[in-house]
Formats: structure tokens, C-alpha cells, sequence
């Protein structure tokens, strides 16, 4: 498969202010009055979580019927590709130990190209939470934003999708689903968590103890600290998106330099049990967006990206 045109579809130029720093961050709701625009969520009620050691989980409960209206709304479903099929071959469907809570991660982003450090914050995230947590990994994803994002310097959501397989295909337990690449309007990120929630514990009921118990699977979004320093800026995410993002489900957050990480959780202080923050023992300041520059300026990327490990077969000469 010649998959030179995937990195080719990379644009050379791109306007200063469309820089985003950081791996997979895009404050989701892209301009503040299309989201007022938007039927807000309607939420279920979330009590007070006292402070713990431990991390808190919204115990077993199905979808509110909010949440399965939004996975279920035509608007969603009705739109798919009639090929789609959600991917769970990788997912773990049984706990290695009884007492954990089986947890998924979710990383939403734009993956134009996607990088070395996109993949290892799932497993900086992995060792953390076996050390730190009574969670356990079941499974990670990969959600590309779809062509509506509309964010300047976005290569096709059909190649984004296709670099982020071949990135994963040799990982255990992290694969790619395209159901919101493919979708032709955007899809903030609460519904994409929502979407993650009908089709593991939904649809397929959970992941199975040993003992043979069915138990959900905590959701939860993960991504660099400069996504969580945009959900602090008043104005830049709904309220009830935050809600419904960080106090339904949660964030695994990699602390990343240059990130005042502290300033922006002072401001998430009412979901701050549900924040877990990881500290990036390796420091790697790799993104997207410098690889774009890179490319823009005829500048090598070799070892920083995965087209430069052979991994996309390409070669420099091939961009």
C-alpha cells in the first residue's frame, strides 16, 4: 500500500494563529457561540465526590437516558457509513483482578500526522495507573476529529484514520475507531465519550470479572496538559460540556513543560477528583504541529515522527 499521498496531503503552509500546541489538543468547542447555538446536554444530577486516595468511579449504572438518546440520535447514528463497525478485537473482556475497575481510555485529536508521543501517553497513562490507581486497562482508542473540525493544516480524515492504524497495528491494546472521523458534521467531545459508553458497556455489557461478574467500564478521556489549560479559559468550552466531559467521566491528563498545570486545575477545582494527573518521566516535546512546520520549512523529521520509523513505509524523499 503506497501511503505517500497521506503525508503529501499535509499542508505546507498553515497560518500562524492556527497553531495548536501539544499532542491532540483542540479546545472542542471550537467558537464559543456555535456551541449556544447547540441544544445543551441535559446531565445527570452528580453528587459531591469526597476526597480520596482511590479513584472515584460512577458506579454501575447504565446510560442516563440522555446519553443513549445522544449515542442512539439520528443525527449520530443515522449518518454512518454502513461499513462502520466498532472496533473491539484488542479490548480486554476479562479483568485480571477482581477487585479493579476496568478502565478505557479515549484520546480525541486531530492526528495530522499523529506521533511517537501520541502513543506514548497511553503508556506513560498505563504505568500510572497500574502503581496509582484500583483501575485497570482494558483498552485504548484512538479518535480522529472528522473533516468538520475545519482546522486549518488538517489532512483528510480518511488518511488521518489510516496513519493511526498502522501506527497501533502492532499494539496490543490500542486501536482506532473512525466513527467520528467519518461522520460529515462535528462531534463534540462529550458525545464521542458518550459513543464509547453505548458500545462497551452497552452494547457489550462491560468487561467480565473473573469470578464471572459483568462490571462497567469506566470511560475516561486522556490527553496532554494542554488540553486541560484550554478548559480553564472562561468561554472556550460550554460549562455543560465540562460537566458532562470531566465530571461524568473523567481525565488522565500528562503534565507537559511549558503548562502551568496547577493555574489551570485552581480553576477545575470542582472536578478535581476526577483530573488524575501524570508526570512525564521521559520528556518529549514532539507534536503535530511542529511536524507541520517541519515539513512547511523543508525541514528533516527523522525520529520524530512515525513516517520517519518506517512505520507509514516512507521515506523523506516520498513527503
Amino acid at each position: 500500500m503506497n501511503l505517500a499521498p497521506i503525508i503529501r496531503s499535509l499542508p505546507r503552509t498553515f497560518s500562524e494563529s492556527s497553531l495548536f500546541v501539544g499532542p491532540a489538543s483542540r479546545p472542542r468547542s471550537t467558537v464559543t457561540s456555535s456551541l449556544k447555538k447547540r441544544q445543551p446536554l441535559r446531565l445527570l444530577s452528580i453528587r459531591p465526590r469526597q476526597h480520596s486516595s482511590r479513584p472515584s468511579f460512577v458506579a454501575k449504572r447504565s446510560l442516563t437516558s440522555t446519553s443513549r438518546a445522544s449515542a442512539q440520535d439520528p443525527t449520530h447514528m443515522s449518518t454512518m457509513s454502513p461499513s462502520y463497525t466498532f472496533p473491539a478485537n484488542k479490548i480486554r473482556t476479562t479483568l485480571k483482578n477482581e477487585h479493579k475497575t476496568p478502565l478505557v481510555l479515549i484520546s480525541c485529536g486531530s492526528f495530522s500526522p499523529i506521533t511517537f508521543l501520541h502513543l506514548r501517553m497511553f503508556e506513560m497513562c498505563k504505568d500510572w495507573v497500574k502503581e496509582n490507581t484500583d483501575f485497570e486497562i482494558v483498552a485504548g482508542y484512538l479518535s480522529p476529529v472528522s473533516d468538520a473540525y475545519k482546522k486549518a493544516g488538517l489532512a483528510s480524515a480518511h488518511h488521518r484514520t489510516e496513519m493511526c492504524r498502522l501506527a497501533v497495528q502492532e499494539s496490543s491494546w490500542i486501536m482506532c475507531d473512525e466513527w467520528e472521523a467519518i461522520k460529515p458534521e462535528y462531534t463534540r467531545t462529550a458525545l464521542v465519550l458518550d459513543h464509547f459508553q453505548h458500545e462497551i458497556n452497552e452494547v457489550r455489557g462491560g468487561i467480565q470479572t473473573p469470578s464471572g461478574e459483568r462490571r462497567p467500564a469506566r470511560i475516561a478521556l486522556m490527553s496532554g496538559a494542554d488540553l486541560i489549560q484550554t478548559m480553564s479559559v472562561p468561554g472556550v468550552w460550554a460549562n455543560e460540556d465540562l460537566e458532562h466531559i470531566l465530571g461524568r467521566y473523567g481525565a488522565f491528563i500528562i503534565e507537559r513543560n511549558g503548562t502551568d498545570l496547577g493555574k489551570a486545575l485552581a480553576s477545575l477545582d470542582t472536578w478535581r477528583d476526577q483530573i488524575y494527573t501524570i508526570p512525564q518521566l521521559i520528556q518529549n516535546d514532539v507534536s503535530s504541529t511542529k511536524i507541520r512546520l517541519f515539513l512547511s520549512k523543508d525541514m528533516s523529521i527523522r525520529q520524530a515522527t512515525l513516517a520517519s520509523a518506517g512505520i507509514l513505509r516512507l521515506t523523506l524523499t516520498d513527503i
